[in-house]
């Protein structure tokens, strides 16, 4: 077993080589018989105390550590870049891609053989899988999982009423007083969002991949067997490395379709979509964005949890979690997925039992008969666009409406609000300039709050349109991730203020109803208007960074360098 462990090419060694690995090893107090032999497990930690959602992870990785220790191996936990959404600037998601590359060049630069990867926030996760995709060792996720429900006049409440709040305090129905309290009401315990936001998403794809073991998805942070299935990944990744069970022979193109129709039924974020294609993409395995239309299509919504529903990811858990809703599923998925404990997918969920209906329903009597996601195209899209029927309202799946134009995000908070701002609740709201290279980085504006006028009229929802993203906690009928985006002169950088839209979701199109020439002229005449790095990784991102239809990866770290380290510096 030794001679094949790749930690052993630094402590199996003799002579200087052997004798440096192993000594400075021993400073820690750490004897041979430790890492000699034995697989080698790395922690990838994304604690930081400046990522909240993640917090309680180095309490997590010492149960990993038991998990590894009790199973015959040799756990070595070490840090990496870790993305906190709620306070990283601009955004975090410009950070995703070099954090992905922290991961990846730690783990083949290192004595490992196999890695548990702790993600919670919702980057953590992506950057995490992405960069071990990259390097392709046996590798296990366990997720931070979601806080516990937060309770505010006595009701519940999640990340997803920091929309509702933050209406209700601009249109003069709540104080800044009342906002206040709030705050310490719903973020109440470790963890990350309690609703099907990003991080809950992303945790449901990652089991739902086969990366986990069953019910990592949803156990609420605060629950002791977060930290108990923590353990169990760690013995199960021993196991692993000696069985040689590696990311390529889990993520198969099944896998990712499996993925895709499991987060049709949870009413997943709208961001999984780019996460998934990029993950794919350093796997090798060709995903395009139709794919999400064609493998979700007569899919349901099975889950009744906010921003789409009701409910939380504690009551989820406490359904029955992920494996109800696979079980449900069973008919539509490829049975033969295999997962980390060996198992395939449908076999470690034939036992599910759901336990509240209310949350959890059935194919038969679903939540919604909407889809969860819905790609777009017309001559707004041409590469594509992302849609959320479930958290839409019907009565604009099919509208028509005039263009109230933002030029950039300055541009919309300086006049959202402006009482002469020409709009009216028919208006299509578009901001521009907010994609991978024209913010830089994508960030979660997508969800424009509707203009005071309006909201003090009651109006709560409008089409709105940008090339950005959308946080997975919020709601409305928001057009996501147009592509091309309008740094690069995509279509949407032609639209102006009275232009006509057209948004058909059940058609699957998104136009701009502006003839071919008058386009032309208008095209013939752009010029870029956003900001440009002249240094340091946004220069490198935003020279690189390839379009939301293809991930927001950069463009040369698709596919794989494997583990193979080429220099040995001794």
């Amino acid at each position: 077993m030794s001679t094949h462990l790749r930690s052993q090419q630094w402590f199996g060694r003799t002579g200087k080589d052997g004798f440096i690995y192993r000594a400075w090893m021993k400073n820690q107090g750490i004897p041979d018989e430790e890492f000699r032999g034995k697989p080698v497990i790395g922690i990838c930690n994304t604690w930081s105390e400046l990522t909240p959602c993640n917090a309680h992870f180095r309490e997590l990785a010492e149960s990993v550590k038991r998990g590894v220790i009790a199973a015959g191996g040799f756990p070595v936990e070490f840090p990496v870049m870790s993305l906190g959404e709620t306070l990283m600037k601009p955004t975090a998601m410009l950070y995703r891609n070099l954090a992905s590359m922290d991961v990846e060049e730690s783990i083949r630069a290192n004595p490992v053989d196999g890695v548990v990867l702790l993600c919670g926030c919702d980057k953590t996760t992506p950057s995490l899988v992405m960069g071990a995709c990259s390097v392709n060792l046996p590798t296990i996720v366990v997720s931070g999982g979601p806080m516990l429900i937060g309770r505010y006049e006595g009701r519940d409440i999640g990340t997803s009423d920091i929309w509702r709040f933050a209406d209700a305090v601009r249109s003069g129905a709540m104080s800044q007083e009342q906002l206040t309290v709030a705050e310490a009401c719903m973020c109440r315990s470790r963890g990350h969002c309690a609703v099907m936001g990003t991080a809950s998403t992303m945790a449901c794809m990652v089991e739902s991949l086969g990366l986990t073991l069953p019910t990592n998805a949803a156990i609420p942070a605060a629950d002791s067997r977060r930290k108990v299935l923590a353990q169990y990944s760690g013995g199960r990744i021993v196991d692993m490395v000696r069985e040689d069970l590696t990311l390529s022979k889990i993520l198969t193109r099944e896998a990712f379709e499996n993925a895709i129709r499991v987060n049709a039924a949870i009413g997943g974020s709208t961001n999984f979509v780019i996460h998934l294609l990029a993950i794919a993409r350093r796997i090798g395995i060709d995903l395009s964005i139709e794919d999400f239309h064609e493998q979700s299509a007569g899919i349901p919504l099975l889950v009744n949890l906010q921003p789409s529903g009701q409910y939380f990811m504690e009551d989820f858990y406490y359904a029955g979690g992920l494996p109800v809703v696979v079980q449900a599923l069973s008919d539509r998925l490829h049975p033969g997925t295999r997962t980390a404990n060996g198992q395939t997918l449908l076999e470690n969920c034939a036992s599910a039992v759901c336990h509240r209906p209310d949350v959890i329903a059935t194919l038969e009597s679903p939540f919604k008969s909407e889809t969860g996601l819905a790609i777009l195209r017309g001559n707004l899209c041409a590469d594509g666009a992302v849609i959320k029927p479930s958290a839409a309202s019907p009565r604009l799946m099919q509208h028509t409406g005039k263009a109230v134009v933002f030029e950039n995000i300055e541009d919309y908070h300086a006049r959202v609000d402006d009482p002469s701002l020409d709009v009216d609740e028919t208006s299509v709201m578009v901001l521009k300039n907010v994609g991978p290279v024209g913010y830089p980085g994508m960030p979660e504006v997508g969800n424009m709050g509707i203009p005071r006028k309006l909201l003090e009229r009651g109006v709560t929802d409008m089409v709105r349109i940008s090339d950005g993203r959308m946080s997975g906690t919020g709601f409305g009928t928001v057009v996501l991730h147009a592509a091309p985006e309008a740094a690069i002169g995509g279509t949407l950088a032609l639209v102006q203020a009275g232009d006509l839209i057209r948004l058909d979701v059940s058609a699957r199109r998104l136009e701009l109803l502006v003839d071919e020439a008058e386009l032309e002229r208008r095209r013939a005449a752009w010029q870029p208007s956003h900001p440009v790095a002249d240094r340091g990784y946004v220069s490198l991102f935003q020279q690189h960074v390839q379009q939301a239809h293809l991930g927001a990866d950069l463009d040369f770290l698709h596919g794989s360098s494997g583990s193979e380290v080429l220099r040995d510096s001794h």
